[in-house]
């Protein structure tokens, strides 16, 4: 008798479920959230990006300008559509905190996060660190300001929006051979740091092919104390110093420099374009000069409507060094995140196999130029932008851009 109870209580269900048009397949016509997003319990469709950057550290002060302009960009475009759906975009950070050691954790985090696309970093050892991590997952990353070749050698994963140390210490060892007129220069960078390594190696190939002659110094990490470098590069008779550093350590050189009185020319790479270096130059008597990837002015309306979100919250104000001044890691983090945006739009997937797809075809007008990428994931540059500093009035003097050629 039990059996046959329930064995009528089943077929009444199966009838209601009839009379209600219930279905146990998806209804034509209709899709799936796509692969990679995520849903809230309310509902809404969430593409997650990554944020892969120093926030804290001796490259805390460049990471934090690096996010701003991504978050800049996300303000701008919030949600995109993938069919008839619209997916809220959430950015995801986590901090590596300028090391090479918590460089995969932090990657690791983003991973279990189930982000669709990464984002970063500033600087290059923390991007070849944690390359692995992502290639692993399969999850495409876009290294927006970590110049150092290794970073997208033998990983298919990583792309870049950036020009390469190749390039950048040849520019470098150009200018001071040309502009400058120097013959011998004191390379000064950080024991162990791939980014400060791979700027002076380049710069010294160069620059020795063009008749120079280098002094190759370094310093170890967490070193406060440079004033035994700045005096022997006096005592060497330099023409120019090159110091490729971290912020952390190009404010305390810049104020001992200063304090000695220091009248040589300091040449420094992209890392060096950043207000707290400018601000501790302020007074300095040597001239100083950086690479880097945008001037101000180069699009006034970008430049406008940057300054405008700066000026909007104190925390993007604290975040970009206390003024409104534009960074090119800004401008930088603000065209990757343009990329990444186009690469899901175009893939009309949050899947990540999907945007690594659409990402090797990338052909996107950036405010910092065109970026396509080559067959290793560098973005193809050859445009330099140099700025000079006003040591006096504490502003950038716009110094013209430079190629290799040049």
């Amino acid at each position: 008798m039990k059996k046959i109870l329930a064995l009528l209580l089943a077929l009444c269900m199966v009838f209601a479920l009839a009379a209600c048009g219930e279905s146990a397949e998806e209804p034509s016509g209709q899709s799936s959230a796509p692969e990679g997003s995520g849903e809230s319990a309310g509902g809404d469709n969430v593409i997650k990006i990554g944020v892969f950057e120093p926030l804290t550290g001796a490259s805390g002060a460049g990471g934090k300008q690096e996010m701003l302009g991504m978050e800049y960009a996300h303000s701008l475009k919030p949600t995109v559509m993938i069919g008839d759906t619209e997916y809220s975009i959430e950015l995801v950070p986590s901090d590596n905190e300028s090391t090479a050691d918590v460089a995969p954790s932090a990657a690791a985090e983003l991973v279990s996060a189930g982000v669709s696309v990464v984002l970063g970093t500033y600087g290059s050892s923390a991007s070849i660190a944690a390359a692995p991590t992502f290639e692993s997952a399969k999850i495409p990353a876009i290294g927006v300001t970590c110049t150092n070749p290794q970073v997208t050698e033998g990983n298919e994963y990583y792309f870049r929006t950036c020009f390469i140390d190749p390039f950048q210490g040849t520019v470098l060892a150009n200018y001071a051979w040309e502009q400058l007129g120097a013959q011998k220069v004191y390379m000064l960078g950080c024991s162990g740091e791939e980014y400060d390594g791979g700027v002076k190696n380049y710069f010294e190939e160069a620059f020795v092919a063009l008749g120079g002659e280098v002094v190759d110094a370094n310093f170890t990490e967490n070193n406060a104390d440079f004033s035994s470098y700045l005096n022997s590069a006096v005592s060497e008779g330099v023409d120019a110093i090159l110091t490729p550093v971290a912020i952390q350590y190009s404010t305390a050189i810049m104020q001992q420099a200063k304090s000695m009185n220091l009248e040589i020319p300091i040449l420094g790479s992209d890392t060096l374009d950043n207000n707290a270096v400018l601000e501790a130059a302020q007074g300095l008597k040597s001239e100083f000069v950086v690479t880097t990837f945008y001037n101000e002015g180069g699009d006034p309306d970008f430049d406008a409507g940057f300054k405008e979100f700066i000026n909007s919250d104190s925390v993007n104000l604290e975040n970009n060094g206390g003024n409104d001044m534009i960074a090119a890691v800004s401008v930088m983090g603000y065209d990757a995140y343009n990329v990444a945006y186009d690469a899901i739009e175009r893939a009309q997937s949050a899947d990540p196999a999907a945007i690594y797809e659409a990402l090797k075809s990338t052909n996107w007008d950036g405010v910092t130029g065109n970026i396509q990428f080559d067959d290793n994931g560098d973005a193809i540059r050859d445009v330099a932008y140099i700025k000079i500093a006003d040591t006096a009035n504490n502003t950038w003097e716009n110094g013209g851009t430079q190629t290799v050629a040049e």
